[in-house]
């Protein structure tokens, strides 16, 4: 009963208001029977019973003064934050996010997959913020634009595969996509979390040029590179080392970052990655603070209906016992 309240509690006090009326006013005589010569036998000389009525009519002042007092049930709290962040991840999907470079405990797993999993992880903490995604190649798309719910930009991450829009990088266009989304934003912070395993070699818009726009628009760029560099392949006679990370343009994404006041960072595993996107969770906090406000139902037309029928009910008994 904690959801429930009477608002307007004080019309309580009118429920005694029969009962002073009837003590402070005179009471009234009753009127003396008329006998009618001749009338018939069968009918006994009897008064309406007035038990009944009575229960009805303090029923029905019951009623009217409970729908006076504004019974209202809550619902839920609902809490909205005052402010919101606006965060745009921008994911390459290039082919070469298919190498099996990201080292995960005792094994290897592929980039596209370790990123996934630190997206998913990632998203799920930044409750309040609006998140976007947009996905690059030979071109760069729109894949999810601003939203507050997080479940569906976990879903649209979890949906990502290669070759599907191409298999080269466009940096710039992922960069220019992005800031377009910020353009029409209110929101007081505008960032773009940047992963690229590569160079650019595609698309029409240069990265540096894009970033300028981005930071034109207020928008602060951390980029994050991929690939694991160094590691041991084996051959069929002995074992050697090999480049795993040899496209990466660690100068691009550096400079980008600056352009904007981001910060690069570099992702040789997948602990690499939990750790740089727990580092950016730090760097931009999420805003705790929120308001919260209860959906609420006035419930006082349901005494006042019953009230009704039971009028209309005392009314229709009344008529038939005169």
């Amino acid at each position: 009963m904690s959801n429930f309240e009477l608002v307007w509690a004080w019309a309580l006090i009118l429920l005694p208001l029969p009962f002073i009326v009837r003590m402070v006013l005179p009471a009234t005589n009753a009127k003396a029977a008329v006998y009618v010569p001749n009338v018939p036998s069968n009918i006994q000389n009897s008064q309406p019973k007035s038990k009944a009525t009575q229960i009805l009519t303090w029923l029905i002042w019951l009623l009217l003064v409970l729908a006076a007092s504004r019974p209202v049930h809550y619902g839920e709290p609902v809490v909205i934050p005052t402010e919101h962040r606006d965060l745009m991840l921008v994911v390459d999907l290039s082919y070469s996010m298919s190498q099996e470079d990201m080292q995960d405990g005792s094994g290897y797993i592929d980039r596209l997959t370790a990123v996934k999993n630190v997206l998913t992880d990632f998203a799920k903490q930044r409750q309040g913020d609006r998140l976007g995604l947009v996905v690059y190649a030979d071109h760069a798309y729109l894949q999810s634009p601003l939203t507050l719910d997080t479940h569906s930009i976990i879903e649209q991450v979890n949906q990502m595969v290669l070759k599907l829009i191409g298999t080269q990088t466009a940096i710039g266009d992922g960069i220019g996509i992005a800031t377009k989304m910020f353009i029409e934003s209110d929101a007081p912070q505008r960032v773009m979390i940047l992963l690229s395993d590569g160079s650019n070699n595609a698309g029409v818009l240069d990265p540096i040029e894009a970033a300028k726009i981005a930071h034109q628009n207020n928008a602060t760029i951390y980029t994050v590179g991929v690939g694991a560099g160094e590691m041991v392949v084996q051959d069929f006679f002995m074992s050697r080392k090999v480049n795993t990370a040899h496209d990466l343009d660690e100068k691009l994404l550096q400079e980008i970052a600056d352009l904007t006041g981001g910060q690069y960072f570099r992702a040789r595993n997948q602990q690499d990655l939990d750790n740089i996107y727990n580092t950016i969770n730090e760097l931009e906090p999420i805003n705790l603070a929120t308001q919260a406000w209860r959906p609420q139902t006035e419930w006082f037309p349901l005494p006042l209906a019953i009230a009704f029928m039971l009028s209309v009910g005392l009314v229709i008994y009344r008529k038939e016992q005169v």
